[in-house]
């Protein structure tokens, strides 16, 4: 892939030509101006379809889910990481889901392995970005062995307010299937035990590198943030959670992951607005991969227009 190659030009820790290990591809690379930007699958994450939209009557919910062609009970919400080249520094934005056995999600955290299949050294890794602390954007990072791999003076960018809420945090306007609170309490703890001393908390916006913002939005959570990457007159902002593919249709439906969905709604709402005013390139964490495509204004609602991928 041509973008690939300029990736290469820039470090020999992307190979041309290595030999793929799956038949299904896992990363997508583009450019946004002069910075390299490549979307990494984790896997996905089989959800029941109430996770969709909780607050919605059952009927609506089963009409938008036959109309796009997928199951009634449950599918597969696709997770997506993006790493960043801008200047000298390297930035993974979220780092998938880890291993969590009890909750039995065996296609999920294949974040690292694919990096390593992308030959991507994670000692090269300078900076992180947490768009929030739900356990499929940090578990990455806590299975064994990975902190050994990673710089000593690795920089992890994440939401003062974010941090601040998983000290105690709150699930009553939540709508999870059992387990999760649960698991998220506990991966949530144990990330900051693990790398408390790296994390570089901002208030509302920080620059990560040139050309690479992160801004809280709230909403999903107290510090969920997005990332845009601009260059060169071109622009994509990485949404993490304050956009699901129901979200364009349907984008005052409550996920069940959000812990505030009536903000969540308001800042999915107004990104969206964003979006289709300027045209500029949206990834968001639980689109289908790669995930990459711009807004639309669609009457009242949205429309998310995929690029054609670049071969």
């Amino acid at each position: 892939m041509k973008q690939e190659i300029n990736m290469n030009q820039h470090n020999a820790s992307y190979p041309v030509g290595s030999k793929p290990e799956e038949l299904v591809p896992s990363r997508y690379a583009l450019k946004v101006g002069e910075i390299d930007v490549l979307v990494v699958s984790d896997g996905v994450l089989p959800l029941p379809t109430i996770m969709l939209g909780h607050n919605a009557a059952p009927a609506d919910r089963a009409s938008w889910l036959h109309h796009m062609f997928l199951p009634p009970d449950a599918f597969d919400w696709a997770l997506n990481a993006v790493m960043v080249r801008s200047g000298d520094k390297t930035i993974l934005i979220d780092a998938g889901l880890g291993s969590d056995p009890d909750l039995h999600l065996p296609r999920a955290g294949q974040l690292i392995k694919r990096l390593e299949a992308a030959g991507i050294d994670l000692a090269s890794v300078t900076d992180l970005v947490l768009t929030h602390m739900h356990m499929d954007h940090i578990g990455g990072l806590l299975v064994d062995g990975v902190k050994q791999r990673l710089r000593p003076d690795l920089r992890i960018h994440v939401a003062a307010a974010e941090v601040k809420f998983w000290e105690a945090p709150d699930f009553s306007h939540t709508n999870m299937p059992q387990g999760f609170p649960d698991a998220l309490r506990a991966t949530a703890k144990q990330f900051v035990k693990a790398y408390g001393s790296q994390l570089r908390p901002f208030d509302e916006e920080h620059e990560v590198a040139p050309g690479v913002v992160a801004r809280r939005t709230g909403g999903h959570t107290p510090g969920h943030s997005v990332v845009r990457i601009a260059s060169g007159g071109e622009a994509l902002t990485f949404a993490g959670d304050a956009v699901f593919a129901v979200g364009f249709d349907q984008p005052d439906w409550h996920n069940g992951f959000e812990h505030d969905p009536e903000e969540a709604a308001r800042v999915r709402i107004r990104l969206l607005r964003e979006l289709a005013e300027t045209g500029e390139m949206l990834v968001a964490t639980h689109l289908p991969f790669p995930s990459v495509g711009r807004v639309a204004i669609d009457g009242d609602a949205f429309r998310w227009v995929p690029v054609f991928w670049d071969y």
